[in-house]
Formats: C-alpha cells, structure tokens, sequence
C-alpha cells in the first residue's frame, strides 16, 4: 500500500532532516546532566535540547524504513514519539546512553506505525509474527532465495531456527508479504461488470433451513421441558441452579441449600441427568434429532 508525500510535505521534510543534521552531538556528561534536570526539576529547556540532539537518530532510522511505502514524514513523527517517550522514561542513574535508550523507542515506534498501515488487513500481532515482518526479506537474501518467488522448504527451515518460530508461521507470513491488497468492489478484469464479491460463497442459512432449525430448537427445548418435569424436586433444584445458567451454583452451596453433603448433591445430580437422557432418548426418534445444526 504505497503512500506518497505531496510536495509541500516533502520541502518540509528536507527541511527538518537538515536542521536535525546540524544539530551539535552530546557529550555524555553534558546528556546527563540534560537528563537530569529534566528528570528530576522538570526543565523544558533541557528536554527541548536532548530531543533537538537526538532527532538525527529519528530520521536515520526513518530511512531503514522507506522501502515498506510509507511517507518518510510519518515515519519521522513517529519516531519523534519514541523519542520522547524515550526522554520521558529515561533514568540518568544506569549505566547507559540515552541515545542508545532512545535508538530502541524510536526503532519501536516505527516498526509499530508500519505495522499498522502498511495493510489494511492487520499484520504482525504477535511477537514471532513482528520479527518475521522485518527480517523475512534479510534472511531470504542472506541464503540468495528469489525476493518474489516462493521460497523452497530449506529456506522456510532456515528461517525458522534463525528466529525460533514455526515453519508455518514463516510460510504464512512469506504468503502474506507476496500479496497485495485488493478491494472486493474491485472489477475481476479490465472491462469486465463482475466485482471479486460477487463470487464470495454466502455461508448463510437459506430460509427454509431458518424454518426448519427454529422448528428444531422448540421441539428439543419442549422434550427437556417435558424431561426435566419428571425429576423430583431436589433434583429440579440441582439441575435448573447447575445446568441451565450460565454461572451455576456450586456443590456446595447447594448442599447448604438443601440440607445435604455435597457428595450428596453430586449423586443427585448424577441421577438426574441420567433420568433426562432416558426420558428424552424415549422421545425421539434417532439421537440425531438432538443435534444442533451448525
């Protein structure tokens, strides 16, 4: 799904790639001492001249980016988020670069903007299916396999082991990378009327199995009507409070409900299910007439 900057957002673009270019690099002791005071006195200032140092990792690893079709500026405002997520969550006291922190909220950002737009269907959810994403393309080139054409079964094995996921996974997102988009409004064929909907199955039921499985329904439910009637009352009680609700009571309160033990109610309940199956299997016809259609 490519997406193209219009020319006013591609001169501002260049513009803020050159003044972040020209921005002077950080020493350590001068980056924590930024960090510091916006950490802990809450100094605008300071914050404005960490981020300004650091917008220059925003658009290198926008460019890292550019081949999955997404406008270079949107890329940038993404990373320019994680880059302030980063300065936000930053703590000066470990032993660590805040560019280096930064680098891994910025690559975040991106990688999670891309993953939403560039499909409408939704792509990598998990985190195996976020690695294959981005590193399908690197591994198929590192053991030469063709960019556009499937990929042999010792490729997908090699690129199992190398980022521990199933053969599967990769075969499906190896599927997914190779196409396209397509709008189901879309004509099959240059000059044809036909739409890709107007072959899609329609899974439905007609109306005459509507009918019939409503039909169905009221006979099943008028036999365990009729079944459950010929239960004594405690067993009513068990089977109505246990079965026939979505939450059911437990053995034991109903032990306390009932004046019994438990294991009481657990026999009871035992024989009252196997009274309803005898009582309903002497209604019907075949134990076929008790399945659901699906």
């Amino acid at each position: 799904m490519a997406h193209i900057d219009d020319p006013q957002t591609q001169r501002a673009n260049l513009s803020f790639i050159k003044a972040s270019m020209q921005e002077p690099l950080l020493s350590r002791d001068r980056e924590q001492d930024l960090a510091r005071r916006w950490r802990y006195q809450q100094d605008e200032r300071a914050l404005h001249q960490l981020v300004r140092a650091y917008t220059r990792l925003v658009v290198s690893t926008a460019t890292k980016f550019r081949n999955y079709g997404l406008p270079m500026g949107d890329l940038v405002q993404e990373g320019n988020v994680g880059l302030m997520q980063a300065a936000a969550r930053f703590e000066p006291e470990r032993d660590v670069r805040f560019s280096t922190y930064a680098s891994w909220w910025i690559r975040s950002a991106m990688q999670d903007y891309v993953l939403r737009n560039w499909s409408i269907v939704r792509t990598g959810t998990t985190a195996a299916q976020k690695s294959l994403f981005f590193n399908l393309r690197r591994l198929r080139a590192k053991i030469s396999e063709a960019p556009n054409g499937r990929m042999t079964h010792e490729g997908r094995e090699f690129v199992s082991r190398e980022l521990s996921v199933d053969v599967s996974e990769v075969e499906t997102m190896e599927m997914r990378l190779s196409a396209s988009d397509q709008s189901l409004n879309a004509t099959i064929s240059d000059g044809s009327e036909d739409n890709w909907q107007d072959f899609l199955a329609d899974t439905r039921p007609d109306p005459e199995e509507v009918v019939s499985g409503s039909h169905d329904a009221r006979t099943r439910s008028l036999w365990l009507s009729e079944a459950i009637g010929e239960l004594s009352d405690r067993e009513q009680v068990i089977i109505q409070e246990r079965r026939m609700v979505e939450e059911g009571a437990t053995l034991e309160q109903l032990g306390q409900k009932l004046g019994v033990s438990k294991e009481r109610v657990r026999q009871l309940e035992h024989r009252a299910l196997n009274k309803l199956k005898s009582a309903i299997l002497r209604r019907i016809e075949s134990p076929r007439d008790l399945l659901m259609e699906a």
